[in-house]
């Protein structure tokens, strides 16, 4: 029975840059896929294209493909694009045709950024309403800086159909990075229902890079070497069934429970994890260990698609700022708390008033509530933070630090890394749009 290995070589922007090599070199892949973008990275490569348009794309994929065996069979499929897929396949154009791979057509698609056509589709009512409070978009339209809706696998295999050896996308639901290619090479229909659930799960389980191979395993002890830990393999055969690998001699785990526990991560409801695919069924997923860090997964047939694509709109919210200082020596929480309140009422004394403020003792189960700690332990972090929508008041806050080193409690120290940073707020709103109001498009250079 054929099979196709794919590997994925980042989980977000700002991954492992060594591990797609490993991958490359030790993996015996087909495809290598490259995920960079979590739901926010799209507002901060908007701004960066706003910025300077020939940016907006995650730049880490061009230093990575550099590093890779360009001129061989190996194809790639990367959602690096961002919110400029164009430029980052010119620059990709540059690097294969350095390589000697002028040969390689890299496929481009496109469609998933609605901002240019917002309005319209407003006008056309396409509400995007926030799935989770209910709330009406024209809240804060004005203050919207990105729409991007996840695509699916089509434009992928599209892509892949008409030649491609790299393909570069924006917004695309992650696991399709992996559905495409199995989907192509394998010759299935996007309908066939019981193969694209395999896929999808098993897109599922590698798209988080070594979370399926002992990275954030609850029993992390176990795990061997996780310094040098193996990027995960997903080995497909044609009727669905599929292996979770990793390259031979690199660390980590994979086993049943690393499996099971990334087959959860980020799903509502298992028996319906909503794709632009599938519907797709993790509930009565079968996983078993047929060797030693090797798992094979069988998986039932989903349902079909919404009608909708799942949209992710970012929007300006403020400003904020979070310093910390040590405390140490008795009574450590009580001080870092009393500082804390000090900052804030010394604040309050000249006129400002925060949206949201917080003060942390981490260490005294500030991060952890309700879990048993120690009751008075000797040091502690001090973390204050605040959010508002003046940058003026947020950066007056972040002049308030220093002065505790002569004006507040003793024992305060790890004040001599400046002053916090101020950072604008990007906040996060999940809406959906009808499928037939977006066009993917596919383009080759």
């Amino acid at each position: 029975m054929k099979r196709i290995r794919i590997g994925n070589g980042c989980g977000f922007w700002g991954d492992n840059l060594d591990a797609p090599v490993i991958l490359a070199e030790r993996g015996r892949i087909d495809y290598l896929t490259l995920e960079y973008l979590a739901e926010l990275t799209m507002s901060i490569l908007a701004l960066q294209k706003q910025k300077d348009p020939s940016k907006g794309f995650a730049s880490d994929f061009l230093d990575v493909l550099k590093r890779l065996p360009i001129t061989g069979p190996l194809k790639i499929i990367t959602n690096a694009g961002g919110m400029n897929p164009h430029a980052c396949a010119a620059h990709a154009r540059r690097i294969l045709d350095a390589a000697g791979a002028t040969g390689r057509p890299i496929g481009i698609v496109t469609g998933d950024d609605l901002l240019p056509r917002l309005d319209e589709l407003l006008s056309a009512g396409q509400t995007f309403t926030n799935i989770d409070t209910g709330e009406s978009l024209a809240t804060i339209r004005d203050r919207v800086v990105s729409t991007n809706a996840y695509l699916g696998s089509a434009p992928i295999v599209e892509a892949l159909a008409r030649g491609a050896s790299i393909v570069i996308t924006g917004r695309v639901a992650d696991a399709c990075l992996t559905v495409a290619p199995a989907a192509f090479e394998h010759g299935w229909n996007l309908d066939e229902l019981q193969r694209i659930n395999a896929a999808t799960v098993a897109g599922h389980l590698i798209e988080c890079g070594a979370q399926v191979t002992g990275g954030l395993y609850t029993c992390w002890e176990a795990v061997p070497d996780l310094a040098d830990v193996g990027y995960p393999i997903a080995d497909i055969a044609a009727d669905g069934s599929f292996r979770i690998e990793k390259p031979p001699g690199t660390g980590g785990l994979i086993s049943r429970e690393t499996v099971l526990e990334q087959l959860l991560y980020e799903v509502g409801d298992p028996a319906a994890y909503l794709t632009p695919d599938i519907t797709a069924d993790f509930s009565r997923v079968r996983v078993n260990e047929i060797d030693k860090n090797v798992v094979e997964v069988t998986s039932p047939p989903g349902r079909p698609a919404t009608g909708q694509y799942k949209v992710s709109i970012a929007y300006r919210d403020g400003y904020m700022s979070s310093g910390m200082l040590a405390i140490a020596g008795p009574d450590a929480p009580k001080k870092a708390r009393r500082a804390g309140e000090m900052i804030l009422q010394r604040l309050e004394r000249i006129g400002h008033r925060y949206a949201a403020s917080r003060v942390e003792a981490i260490g005294a189960g500030e991060l952890v509530p309700r879990v048993t700690l120690p009751s008075n332990p000797p040091e502690v972090m001090l973390r204050v933070s605040v959010h508002d929508s003046s940058r003026t008041a947020v950066e007056r806050f972040t002049r308030e630090f220093a002065p505790l080193v002569t004006s507040g409690p003793p024992g305060v120290t790890g004040y001599t890394t400046g002053r916090p940073a101020v950072r604008e707020v990007f906040a996060y709103w999940p809406a959906l749009v009808d499928k037939s109001a977006v066009k993917p498009l596919v383009e080759l250079i």
